[in-house]
């Protein structure tokens, strides 16, 4: 071989080592797909908690994965069209949360794996089989959001006692509202009370379902778990203490201004999802991991909030209470 041959034979060798490293780095760079309903902002705080959870299962962001979001921002007609974009982007798996969020990337592909992070009783809507054995390509954690939904208006029957007629927020698209107004609906008739949904499926809808709620003589205000309302309780929250009337949510409504909060810790199972996208990366298949459900509910109540309603909190409900506000 004459020496100016070998010395591009050589030359070009070098020049493909880094692109043949970059390609095997690439090749072990795993791509998540993030489905979020709502807004990248109003979920912040639970997307840190995911983000720590990988981080603590050893991933860094860049080298061993790379995370790519799709924001329906409370349009939930977008879910679909965004999951089908994340599948043709070739991702190893599909994170998402809530019902709308899940089911839309179950329609989305029957082969790539998706972890839900939080959904509302994912057996039944449909979305998993059964706990133990969930079967398809879906697993993650869930919880019974009827159940709570209806243990909200025993907290507010026990905290604000002359309360009667509950306005009920609800998001129709949202095929677990369905199920927690029926729930609520019984528990309302034990209690004697008289529920008054009202609708809002967007964050443009949110604003006028709050102008209603305010015209209606109600007592109090309960808001369904709905990632829509969830992005907006500092408004709920806000509009209702305007309007003098006691309100109770989810995870992180008293933080952001509500009377009273019950639920699932939410930045806890997001962090939990981690776990689940650790497993699937190493080879796990949905089908073999059990859905799991949170063991730990938390009553949070916000004395600030009830000061400025002229509302003094029974000691029996402080004392059940996992958070006091001041």
């Amino acid at each position: 071989m004459k020496r100016r041959e070998f010395i591009t034979l050589l030359g070009g060798a070098a020049a493909a080592r880094p692109v043949a490293a970059r390609a095997q780095h690439s090749a072990k760079l795993a791509r998540i797909g993030f489905l979020g309903s709502v807004t990248q902002s109003a979920v912040e705080s639970r997307l840190k908690r995911f983000r720590a959870g990988l981080r603590d299962l050893g991933y860094v962001e860049g080298k061993d994965i790379f995370i790519d979001f799709r924001w329906a921002e409370g349009r939930y007609a977008r879910l679909e069209e965004f999951a089908a974009e994340l599948i043709r982007l070739g991702v190893d798996v599909l994170v998402t949360y809530g019902t709308p969020g899940t089911q839309a990337a179950k329609r989305a592909t029957t082969t790539v794996p998706i972890v839900m992070l939080a959904s509302g009783d994912a057996v039944a809507t449909g979305i998993v089989a059964s706990l133990a054995r969930p079967g398809g390509n879906v697993t993650g954690s869930t919880f019974f959001d009827p159940e709570l939904s209806a243990k909200r208006l025993e907290f507010l029957r026990d905290a604000v006692p002359p309360v009667r007629r509950i306005a009920v927020l609800l998001n129709r698209d949202n095929p677990v509202d369905a199920a927690s107004i029926q729930g609520m609906d019984v528990t309302a008739g034990s209690l004697k009370m008289e529920l008054l949904p009202i609708e809002a499926r967007s964050s443009n809808e949110v604003e006028s379902a709050l102008s209603t709620m305010a015209k209606s003589r109600v007592d109090a205000v309960a808001v369904t778990t709905d990632a829509v309302f969830i992005a907006n309780y500092a408004r709920i929250a806000e509009i209702a203490a305007t309007n003098r009337l006691p309100s109770i949510g989810t995870a992180e409504f008293a933080r952001a201004g509500g009377l009273i909060e019950y639920g699932v810790n939410l930045e806890e199972l997001w962090y939990r999802g981690a776990y689940f996208v650790d497993k699937i990366l190493k080879g796990a298949k949905p089908a073999d991991l059990p859905v799991e459900q949170p063991t730990k509910f938390e009553l949070v109540i916000n004395m600030k909030t009830a000061k400025a309603l002229g509302l003094k909190t029974p000691q029996p409900v402080l004392l059940r209470a996992d958070q006091i506000i001041e």
